[in-house]
């Protein structure tokens, strides 16, 4: 199951109390204070791999606890600090405080890491307050208490080519084709519950493309009906859109219609994402309509369509190569 969003509470470590003690050595008359400080409570650090692919790791599991530090001893001995606990999060995560609201970190490059809680301050230890007016203190700091919180955790995934169409439109059998992914592939729409992540391998010239496919979207995806609404965030970072289009319009669709519902769907959703590079997918060219069809959709629109059938596989490797040109222009 994929995994895009959790609710988690994060607790830094406290810090270690100061210590209290004073010397008691042989043939040493005055030994004065020697109380160590406390060590430091360990932080709780994020850290992006991108060899994580979602949030299962905080699907069943929402608190997590840094260690304290140490308390500080005699002889001038300071507590050990507490050791980070670090959680690893895929690329592409977002952090939003839950009491305010606010986004306070995105975490997109590998290895980049952000420390959401910061572990409490060790305590003084007696040793520190000695002066010359104070020989002997007989006190000492506890710890500060750890930084803690609630937070959301949510995945926009980072792809390079977002795949978006209307149910039963073959999404899920062109990411079959093309990548080693196997989404479920059926006659009844929504069959896509959760997005799909594939690789499309090119072993010739040792290229990898990312490919997000998102379950099917509906009239009125943007405001929050059907599945594909709660999805739409995850083609915000795709390099490449690609729109799959149905022009056969076996389920009585009219391709046209199709086209300008799902732009209108992504500029209520992120105005951004109708200036982001686009491809029109053309599937379902081996139906007998889908000739006449492709060439008055051609006619009505000013995209760049290709052609394809995933029951054939015509055209799937010119599609390929097309994604793959897409990506070097954009580098």
């Amino acid at each position: 199951m994929f995994v895009d969003e959790a609710t988690v509470e994060f607790c830094a470590g406290n810090g270690g109390s100061g210590c209290v003690s004073f010397r008691r050595e042989k043939y040493i008359p005055f030994g004065g204070p020697n109380g160590g400080d406390g060590g430091k409570g360990g932080d709780i650090v994020l850290v992006a791999d991108e060899n994580v692919g979602d949030l299962t790791a905080f699907r069943f599991r929402h608190n997590f606890k840094a260690r304290n530090g140490e308390p500080g001893r005699g002889s001038d001995a300071h507590g050990r600090a507490g050791p980070d606990l670090k959680l690893k999060v895929p690329m592409g995560t977002l952090v939003v405080d839950l009491d305010t609201g606010r986004a306070v970190k995105e975490l997109l490059g590998h290895e980049e890491r952000f420390s959401i809680c910061k572990g409490g301050k060790g305590g003084r230890g007696n040793a520190s307050f000695k002066s010359s007016i104070n020989r002997a203190p007989k006190w000492a700091h506890p710890g500060e208490e750890g930084e803690s919180g609630q937070f959301r955790l949510v995945l926009k995934v980072i792809a390079d080519i977002g795949l978006v169409g209307f149910p039963n439109a073959g999404k899920s059998s062109l990411t079959n084709l093309i990548t080693k992914a196997h989404p479920t592939v059926a006659e009844y729409p929504f069959t896509t519950l959760h997005p799909h992540l594939g690789v499309i391998e090119y072993p010739e010239t040792y290229d990898r493309l990312l490919l997000a496919d998102i379950p099917g979207l509906t009239k009125g995806a943007s405001e929050n009906k059907g599945l594909g609404h709660r999805f739409l965030r995850h083609i915000e970072r795709c390099k490449l859109l690609c729109l799959m289009v149905d022009m056969a319009g076996v389920d009585g669709r009219n391709p046209g219609d199709d086209y300008r519902d799902l732009l209108s769907e992504l500029g209520n959703y992120d105005p951004k994402l109708l200036h982001k590079p686009r491809l029109v997918v053309a599937n379902k060219m081996d139906e007998d309509a889908a000739l006449d069809n492709l060439e008055e959709f051609k006619k009505n629109h000013c995209a760049s369509v290709s052609p394809i059938s995933c029951l054939s596989e015509e055209g799937i490797p010119e599609l390929r190569k097309t994604f793959l040109d897409a990506m070097t222009v954009e580098a």
